[in-house]
């Protein structure tokens, strides 16, 4: 299997998504970002049906949940020694197709404003900042929710892509 294939991740391999995702992480200091210690996203998320993985073993992922009738994109991560070849845009194609294959009208995230590999990354994808007062009350909640756990060390936007 090529690090290209997109697939549903199995519960033998979400522990091991940890160390994809503290890697992808690390990449946020280039930009001055440093997150707060404590648990990886994917470590909390104790379901596979919720991840997709490309790679075997998994290089890269991503974590689907629910906001507002959307599926919303909780998180994705590309080790940063398979970055730039295109996974990450593979694994959010998967998330948008798993979204209008289960009937969601749209996928949303929250990612910083102006990384390059975070919004501006999802606007060629296809996402537009939504303003807040379009945001429902479970992505308010989100956002409030990443404010509490310390990760809004930078501009951050709420997006959208409509399916």
């Amino acid at each position: 299997m090529t690090s290209a294939e997109v697939r549903w991740a199995t519960a033998e391999e979400l522990p091991g998504l940890a160390a994809v995702e503290t890697a992808a992480d690390g990449l946020f200091a280039q930009v001055g970002i440093v997150f707060p210690p404590g648990t990886t996203m994917v470590e909390e998320a104790g379901d596979p049906s919720r991840v997709l993985v490309a790679g075997d073993p998994p290089v890269a992922f991503a974590m689907v949940g629910q906001a507002d009738g959307n599926v919303h994109l909780d998180q994705l991560a590309v080790h940063p020694d398979h970055g730039r070849r295109g996974i990450g845009g593979r694994l959010v194609e998967a998330v948008c197709a798993h979204a209008a294959a289960a009937g969601s009208p749209a996928v949303t995230l929250t990612t910083f404003r102006d990384v390059p590999w975070n919004g501006p990354w999802y606007a060629r994808r296809g996402f537009a900042v939504l303003d807040p007062a379009e945001w429902g009350p479970e992505l308010a909640a989100l956002v409030e929710h990443e404010r509490e756990l310390g990760i809004e060390l930078a501009p951050r936007v709420v997006m959208r892509r409509v399916l």
